[in-house]
């Protein structure tokens, strides 16, 4: 798969994801001491967060001329975590100008695997690990598995300090989120 064939889906093909958890419990969740590796070599603990984070949280990116795994497209939700990830990246400014000081992407994939994403998209935010699961079973945030990986459902937190605010889920298609957000923090 090319680079552009990440950015060229016809969503209309991909299966959408249902509300299938109930994320009430996420309502005004306070999230207590975490600490997660960051892409820009730095340990972020979520609880000590201040003013308005927006925190995206997806399943796993792909590497170029390295195959997703088997099925991807036919799970729902799966696919478009790297056009996500650059619709943040080019959203970056205007969530800035409406007060959001911290933006982060969130997946189970180690730091190292991460960080090629950060540079090959030239990310001005960085991407946290939860490799452990350290995070998702905090908040009890729903997952599923493909070829012995367990991974986070696409889902999108914005805190103020370290409470959430506000969530979304289901998320679809993953280009539109940035603006779903980008009309929550205009209210």
């Amino acid at each position: 798969m090319n680079q552009k064939d990440f950015f060229n889906v016809d969503w209309t093909k991909i299966p959408e994801p249902k509300l299938d958890v109930n994320l009430n419990h996420l309502n005004n969740f306070k999230i207590s001491d975490i600490e997660l590796n960051s892409t820009d070599n730095k340990i972020v603990n979520i609880s000590k967060l201040k003013e308005i984070s927006v925190i995206y949280i997806y399943p796993m990116t792909g590497v170029p001329g390295k195959a997703l795994p088997e099925g991807w497209d036919e799970i729902p939700g799966a696919r478009g975590c790297t056009p996500q990830s650059c619709t943040f990246r080019d959203n970056f400014s205007k969530l800035k100008e409406l007060g959001v000081k911290n933006i982060f992407g969130l997946s189970t994939q180690n730091t190292e695997y991460q960080k090629e994403l950060a540079d090959r998209l030239h990310l001005p935010y960085p991407i946290l690990s939860d490799e452990k699961l350290e995070f998702a079973k905090k908040l009890n945030l729903p997952l599923f598995k493909v070829e012995g990986m367990d991974l986070i459902k696409r889902i999108t937190l914005i805190l103020k300090d370290n409470e959430i605010v506000k969530y979304f889920y289901p998320i679809f298609p993953p280009t539109k989120n940035v603006e779903d957000v980008v009309e929550y923090l205009k209210k």
